[in-house]
């Protein structure tokens, strides 16, 4: 069941730079979905005019049954963001800010709920400290409590570690994790690549205005994802003999390491009779160690093949 539809969504600015172009995209209700892309490729534009702040040139979208035009406030009360930028009220303390957010959706004071969110991102100790003196990653926290003020159902965090200190991040992903049990669907652009390898249950990977790929995290490792065994060599060699031309070999560190690259979905990886082979040819080594793409390897060669 999905929580968020975009249909055939565009958006062309005034000096013609077209940012978004037929986008279509559904996001389950209570997975965490990781946007993935270089920047300039779309992500916070797509993410703004879901959230009401940037109006489409074309195309629709739902958010848990709402058309964020025609049913702005319903569709808005649903969504909670967290931007990339800290805009805050900086006079203001972090108890106030944080309540007046949940006010501006009409909803009524609830204390509980305020301290609940505060003691989770460990700001609890701050609430009447105002937000002009609190550092950077102390402000980062309190955009993310105004943004689950009002309880939304789908949560966007637009590059949400950017530059924040590692503690903040373990915090947040505890949070992200803890929200997602408790139902609440997140989205996530980022391009932090092992972020996403984390915590993300789909990916989707956008490029210059264009979803190029949405797919399961782990079927897209599996899809995509190829191992190599390097085989440090005793002696140097020149050429790759020819009774090894069968198998995907290349030659690196000068003639002394052995790169053999396999398919992890194959039935078989043909390491065992590569070894034989290599015996066979009088080809010795005195290691040898194997490595597995990761994301990032996945995510750069897939921007790579569209441009």
């Amino acid at each position: 069941m999905s929580i968020i539809r975009v249909s055939n969504l565009s958006k062309t600015y005034a000096s013609g730079f077209s940012a978004l172009k037929s986008v279509d995209l559904e996001i389950r209700r209570g997975e965490i979905f990781a946007l993935l892309g270089p920047n300039g490729a779309g992500k916070t534009t797509l993410i703004s005019i879901i959230c009401g702040l940037v109006n489409p040139t074309s195309g629709s979208v739902l958010a848990d049954g709402h058309d964020i035009i025609k049913d702005y406030r319903a569709a808005r009360a649903r969504i909670g963001l967290v931007p990339q930028e800290l805009t805050t009220d900086a006079f203001e303390t972090v108890w106030a800010t944080v309540s007046f957010s949940r006010g501006l959706f009409g909803l009524p004071r609830n204390p509980a709920h305020v301290e609940r969110v505060l003691k989770d991102l460990s700001l609890w100790d701050k609430r009447d400290n105002r937000i002009m003196t609190l550092s950077g990653g102390m402000k980062r926290r309190v955009l993310i409590a105004k943004a689950l003020a009002h309880e939304p159902q789908i949560l966007f965090l637009d590059e949400p570690t950017a530059g924040v200190d590692v503690e903040l991040r373990q915090d947040m992903w505890k949070l992200v994790r803890r929200l997602r049990e408790d139902g609440v669907t997140i989205i996530l652009t980022t391009h932090y690549i092992e972020e996403a390898e984390e915590m993300a249950d789909r990916i989707g990977v956008i490029s210059k205005g264009e979803i190029i790929l949405v797919e399961d995290k782990a079927e897209l490792m599996r899809k995509l994802g190829k191992k190599q065994l390097s085989l440090s060599l005793l002696e140097p060699l020149a050429a790759l003999p020819e009774g090894l031309a069968t198998y995907d070999l290349a030659l690196a560190a000068e003639g002394e390491e052995l790169v053999y690259t396999y398919d992890t979905k194959a039935e078989r990886t043909g390491i065992t009779s590569l070894l034989q082979d290599l015996a066979t040819a009088g080809i010795r080594f005195r290691d040898l160690r194997t490595s597995q793409s990761s994301l990032e390897d996945i995510f750069v060669s897939l921007v790579r093949e569209r441009h």
